[in-house]
């Protein structure tokens, strides 16, 4: 007989079910391990093949570079492969996508490294680029030839690719973002440097390039305020494939380019490719003004061949492009299907002043160009006013404008290699600011044979431990006027030696017992010739930084004066400081520069007469300075004064500081006032022709206007004098 267990049949219930489960799970774990096998298997294998492309790719971008033409250089297939593709980072800046560890802080030509040329095709081994383009060859070329190149990429700083991405038209801009994302040291972009002037394509016109390029910098000819990332991408010029046969242009053409007489005042030169709304409005202002404003079509009806036409159907004119260019006063830049275009490279080349009417164009290295000194920006909303606001810029500042537009274009615009230079120059900032340039220094020539001489010191970093100045008087015969001088200049307490420069040979200085009691050191330099350049030279006796020059016969400035003036020398030390100015300014009827005296709202000079200047600046007049300017001025034995303001400006690019109100002296031995008006004619035409031959010789302008003067803090105060500390000044 079997009895029935309740219990125990519970018991053997439940393992019954345990063990299947067990079965169960033990299934699932044998399925799971087969399935990782399995998948490690292939996994393997194709990191095997990964790791194997990196390293052929990396052994070939450690071959030596060499420019050759893309279609004969080595395939490379970029896999189709959107995964390792980055989108463009559009919050990048110089901190968080740019490894500033890499680069050389201590140099000043950051190591660049430029990708072997390759051919890359797509899967079906199509290229995925065209041939490189003119510029883009020429590019890589400077690239190579500039002291930036690396050929060890370990060593290098910035990346650049070697795929043509100039014109966004010619690539396929999917294929390259693959093709960028397959380069061995890509990482993501860091630290790489992609040129473009022309972004998007005729179906889709943009202001960034297209291609996806992740932390990479663009030099970009065509940015907006929107696409453009500050203190990362560089905003570059499209180059002109005019520059090429105007880069060598002799001074002669310059000189009549910034003087010519142009007929038309404002041209527009695709005037029927801009916004509809834009050109209706220009339009209706060519009608009102037509004797000022030309407007002209790029596509000309009929067409033509001839790619140089530009037509106005209005007035039935066909115009070359560059005789236009080199015949107007002012040329529209204003949007078309893309921000940038050459037109504006083409207008600085010729002279023709840029008018931008663009709103959120990024201009090229705005960061350090001033634009303001070579363009005219108008807002679209006053477009209207376009004619209005163009005459009213007279031909002074016109023929200024020019002069500083062509040495823009020539040194940032004119080659590939300009271009280049000029980015990496804003890049080496970046990475060490104490290489940076001025923005002054940017927008002023460097062609002269004194400027880049002059690293030698630099007058604001030099001690100061021997305070005071000393005075330098130049004197020929008016031994009476010379003592008031000498007694008036040591009433200064800063004044601690008196140089008396004796510029008469046939007779010999008075004795000891004859000169002025003063309580300061006199020496007396007798020299071997009259000349006026005497008063420069850097004498020994001269143990200041500062130097007073004056004249024998200044005999009226008070103490208060001299110091008050010292002290401001001794704030703006690199420049001249003193008390009469003089400007000079641009005379359109004899198509040269004019010098003016004093009764004027700005100088540019400031008379050797009564300054302070630094005694470097006598070496750099004595040994330095081209000696033609010496010539000029021993010979009509004037000038000295423009020619050392001359110097000082081109030393430093900046203007002299006036101080106090003083404007003119009285000399103590004036001539009759019948013959004065006559003498002042003569006297203004001679340095007049001094100023127009110092300008030849140095091949620009490097005056400059300014409309500062420094006075004392109290001066006009209505206060008590014991409350000032200086308030013993002359009349006018």
């Amino acid at each position: 007989m079997i009895c029935w267990d309740p219990k125990r049949s519970r018991v053997s219930n439940i393992y019954t079910k345990t063990k299947g489960a067990l079965y169960i799970i033990l299934g699932i774990v044998l399925l799971e391990s087969c399935y990782f096998l399995f998948l490690n298997f292939f996994t393997d294998s194709k990191d095997d093949n990964r790791l194997e492309l990196i390293h052929q790719a990396h052994e070939i971008a450690l071959r030596p570079f060499k420019l050759i033409d893309v279609e004969k250089a080595e395939q490379i297939l970029v896999p189709l492969n959107d995964n390792s593709v980055l989108p463009t980072q559009h919050n990048c800046n110089q901190f968080n996508c740019f490894d500033v560890y890499r680069c050389n802080p201590h140099s000043n030509t950051p190591a660049v490294y430029l990708y072997p040329v390759r051919k890359f095709v797509n899967s079906d081994k199509e290229p995925i680029s065209s041939h490189y383009s003119a510029e883009f060859y020429q590019l890589l070329k400077e690239i190579h030839a500039s002291p930036y190149f690396v050929s060890d990429p370990s060593k290098a700083c910035v990346f650049i690719p070697t795929i043509d991405t100039l014109s966004e038209s010619n690539i396929d801009s999917r294929e390259v973002s693959r093709a960028l994302a397959s380069l061995p040291f890509w990482n993501e972009g860091r630290n790489h440097l992609i040129f473009n002037m022309l972004p998007g394509s005729s179906q889709n016109y943009s202001s960034r390039l297209g291609v996806e390029v992740g932390k990479a910098m663009v030099a970009g000819g065509g940015f907006d305020s929107w696409s453009f990332r500050s203190h990362f991408d560089i905003s570059i010029p499209v180059y002109s494939p005019l520059s090429s046969e105007n880069l060598h242009r002799s001074q002669e053409e310059l000189q009549d380019i910034i003087k010519s007489k142009r007929s038309q005042m404002i041209i527009g030169l695709q005037s029927d490719l801009i916004d509809p709304e834009l050109g209706t409005i220009l339009e209706e202002l060519e009608v009102k003004h037509h004797e000022k404003l030309f407007l002209f079509e790029k596509n000309c009806i009929p067409p033509t061949n001839d790619h140089t036409l530009r037509c106005n159907s209005l007035r039935s004119l066909r115009l070359h492009y560059n005789n236009l260019l080199q015949s107007s006063d002012f040329c529209l830049i204003m949007a078309t299907s893309r921000l940038g275009s050459h037109i504006l490279s083409d207008s600085l080349m010729f002279g023709c002043i840029p008018v931008i009417v663009i709103n959120d164009y990024v201009l090229p290295f705005h960061q350090k160009i001033d634009w303001t000194a070579i363009s005219i920006r108008i807002h679209q909303q006053s477009l209207s006013s376009l004619v209005n606001i163009l005459s009213n810029i007279d031909s002074e500042r016109l023929s200024a404008m020019r002069e500083q537009a062509l040495f823009i274009w020539k040194e940032y615009f004119s080659s590939m290699k300009s271009i280049f230079e000029s980015t990496m120059k804003i890049i080496t900032e970046r990475i060490s600011p104490q290489f940076s340039l001025s923005r002054s220094s940017w927008n002023r020539p460097k062609s002269t044979e004194t400027s880049h001489l002059l690293p030698l010191v630099n007058p604001k970093l030099l001690s100061r431990s021997l305070q005071g100045f000393t005075a330098v008087i130049l004197t020929y015969d008016r031994f009476e006027s010379l003592c008031q001088v000498i007694y008036s200049v040591s009433k200064s307490s800063s004044c601690v030696k008196i140089v008396v420069v004796w510029n008469n040979q046939e007779k010999k200085p008075p004795p000891n017992h004859e000169w002025p009691k003063a309580n300061v050191p006199i020496r007396v330099v007798i020299t071997e010739e009259n000349k006026l350049s005497n008063r420069f030279f850097p004498f020994n006796d001269i143990t200041t930084d500062a130097i007073l020059a004056i004249d024998d016969d200044i005999a009226m400035l008070t103490g208060d004066e001299l110091e008050f003036g010292y002290q401001v020398w001794r704030e703006f030390s690199d420049v001249i400081v003193g008390f009469p100015s003089r400007v000079h300014r641009w005379d359109n009827e004899t198509n040269g520069w004019k010098y003016e005296s004093e009764w004027t709202n700005d100088l540019s000079m400031i008379l050797t007469g009564a300054a302070f200047y630094h005694k470097y600046y006598n070496y750099l007049y004595s040994f330095i300075m081209d000696r033609r300017i010496f010539e000029i001025v021993d010979k009509n034995m004037n000038c000295e004064d423009i020619a050392m303001n001359f110097l000082v400006s081109n030393v430093t690019g900046k203007a002299p500081v006036k101080v106090l109100p003083r404007k003119k002296f009285r000399c103590p031995e004036c001539v009759n006032s019948a013959t004065l008006s006559n003498d002042v004619i003569n006297h203004l035409n001679a340095r007049s022709n001094c100023i127009n031959q110092f300008a030849s010789i140095y091949s620009y302008m490097p005056l400059k206007n300014v409309e500062f003067r420094a006075d004392p803090v109290l001066f006009k105060d209505n206060l008590p004098e014991k409350l000032k500390k200086f308030y013993k000044f002359g009349e006018l």
